[in-house]
């Protein structure tokens, strides 16, 4: 956000208060592209002449396009194109030219850019022209989401685009010979030579597309990019807390380049495009490195590519920090200061189990210590603790990892997943030897977590006395703080949500959370810790729901009452609640 900044009186006269143009002023000075006295100058020419204060600036050569550009597209978080990173080409085979005639993109220096479903993606000079964007409504009967560029960029997209498609009409209106065959490029990724893939991919425009898509993704704390092929089309995804979130892409011919500088960052075998590969590779922002992991797999259309981006000064790994309850980080807290014994952490892929075994890592660990960790990747690198990345084409799998631990006087061991009866006895046996041992499971909830070992063929008398401790958990999105708006829910919208407080908060979206109504993420829990009358139930080996009566009864809270009170007290919404525990 803009620093704090004060107009003096005149300026705060003429720009109404919180209108985008006021906002895009303190922008522009904020990040010093203009100063007070040009900006002065352009709201004596806006008034005397009119028009939007961009226009006004750029025309009078106050300010660059790109500047302004750049102005805009950061502080309304709209996507940002420039012929620098590539030239701007609208999808074909759409009609997007009946939809919005040349004419109409010239006089209002637009150019209609792709079309999914009832929205229109469209390429502007002026983003914050409302009543253009309303007139394109009518017109074209869609709803219109709004790209930036700059005006030279925008009116060379116009010619490029119009008149192609001119020179194709006139070349079809010729009369060709009877007999007469045309070859066209078939677009057979096959018939390009690697010489010519590996040129492609080291392109300068490509080089720069690639460069931009990985910064925008960690400028808007995404966690993974998503590059999906599709018959006419590729689709641009960034998963941002949990949610994907579609990107205006770039031209449909830049995929396979752009794959391919993919895959050579990653030191993948760009040749081989029949099999899944995957590697990875370390950016450098700013003053901090960020760990890329990639995943190629071939598809009907193509390689899918997805990035996960693993950014260590964005994760919080600071136990209190997570989101747990004062009593269930407590009792978390006495298992994982016990000197031996088994902890597990439960949820689907992306619950943040990791994460929050990270965070416990971190609290425990000592120069008194001896902690060794098995993993499927190593996602984060930890000062002070062994960590070994399993790597099953040579057998050094999560089983044989663990027995060598063995030898290595481990004090802790963190084995990143238990997905097999060798390695679960490993881990159930070192704790019966005086070895605390953190894992993970993935099952529904904590209760359930007993019943999957005991199924995998762990004996339940042994599982009985070395489990400390059990944490089910899931993660919600956190409300935007800067947004989020207070409300008293009908009975309707509760039907049989029982709430303590009477006004919750609901999203409504600004540019700081990029219009979502939500910013982050926390996690919701259910800590089961095994007592002695549940350790006696456990080895006589009671069913699931008999185990979950009684540690509810012995004072376990449900992945639903923790996110009803992140409910109550401001932290996320009741739908996003009800979304995430939807049948557990």
């Amino acid at each position: 956000m803009p620093g704090n900044i004060s107009y003096n009186g005149e300026m705060t006269r003429r720009l109404k208060k919180d209108s985008p143009e006021a906002r895009l002023a303190h922008f522009l000075l904020d990040q010093r592209l203009i100063t007070e006295e040009l900006l002065e100058k352009a709201l004596d020419i806006q008034t005397t002449d009119g028009g939007h204060l961009g226009e006004v600036l750029v025309r009078k050569g106050l300010i660059s396009e790109d500047d302004l550009a750049f102005g805009v597209s950061q502080l309304f978080n709209m996507p940002l194109l420039s012929s620098k990173t590539g030239a701007i080409r609208p999808h074909e085979h759409q009609n997007l030219e009946k939809l919005v005639s040349k004419h109409f993109a010239l006089r209002n220096m637009i150019i209609p850019l792709s079309r999914d479903r009832n929205m229109l993606t469209c390429v502007m000079f002026d983003p914050l022209d409302f009543m253009l964007i309303d007139e394109l409504r009518k017109i074209t009967g869609l709803e219109v989401s709004p790209v930036v560029a700059t005006k030279s960029d925008i009116v060379k997209a116009i010619e490029e685009f119009y008149g192609g498609l001119e020179l194709v009409k006139r070349e079809n209106a010729k009369p060709h010979a009877v007999n007469r065959i045309d070859f066209k490029d078939t677009g057979d990724e096959e018939s390009l030579s690697i010489d010519n893939i590996i040129a492609r991919a080291k392109a300068a425009p490509v080089v720069k597309l690639v460069d931009l898509m990985i910064w925008q993704a960690i400028n808007k704390r995404a966690s993974d990019i998503h590059i999906e092929p599709f018959e006419d089309r590729f689709s641009l995804r960034y998963r941002v807390d949990g949610k994907l979130y579609e990107i205006p892409p770039p031209p449909n011919h830049l995929l396979l380049p752009i794959v391919s500088r993919i895959k050579i960052l990653s030191r993948l075998d760009i040749a081989e495009r029949r099999l899944p590969q995957d590697g990875g590779f370390v950016v450098k922002l700013e003053d901090r490195n960020i760990d890329i992991r990639v995943s190629v797999i071939p598809t009907l259309y193509g390689e899918k590519v997805v990035m996960r981006i693993l950014d260590r000064s964005g994760v919080i790994m600071d136990l209190p920090e997570m989101g747990f309850e004062a009593e269930d980080l407590e009792t978390l807290r006495q298992a994982i200061g016990c000197p031996y014994g088994l902890v597990f952490l439960t949820g689907p892929t992306g619950s943040g189990k990791s994460t929050t075994l990270y965070a416990i890592l971190q609290e425990i660990k000592s120069s008194e210590k001896n902690i060794i960790t098995v993993e499927d990747p190593v996602e984060y690198r930890l000062d002070g603790v062994n960590q070994v990345q399993v790597k099953p084409e040579i057998g050094l799998t999560f089983a044989s990892a663990l027995r060598s631990f063995l030898r290595q006087d481990p004090d802790i061991m963190f084995v990143g997943e238990v997905r097999d009866l060798e390695t679960a006895e490993i881990c159930v046996r070192s704790a019966l030897t005086g070895h605390l041992v953190l894992s993970t499971l993935h099952t529904n909830d904590a209760p359930s977590a007993v019943t999957r070992l005991v199924d995998i063929g762990v004996e339940p008398y042994l599982l009985a006395p070395t489990l400390l401790v059990v944490v089910g958990q899931r993660l919600v999105r956190r409300l935007c703080p800067e947004c989020k708006e207070g409300y008293r829910p009908t009975l309707k919208e509760l039907g049989n949500v029982r709430l303590k407080a009477d006004t919750i908060y609901r999203p409504k979206g600004c540019p700081v959370c990029g219009h979502t109504g939500y910013k982050g993420r926390t996690l919701i829990a259910e800590v089961m810790p095994t007592s002695q009358e549940l350790k006696e139930h456990m080895a006589r080996g009671v069913a699931y729901h008999q185990l979950r009566d009684l540690a509810r009864k012995l004072g376990m809270s449900t992945l639903y009452e923790s996110g009803l009170k992140k409910v109550e007290n401001g932290i996320t919404s009741l739908e996003e609640v009800l979304s995430v525990t939807l049948g557990i």
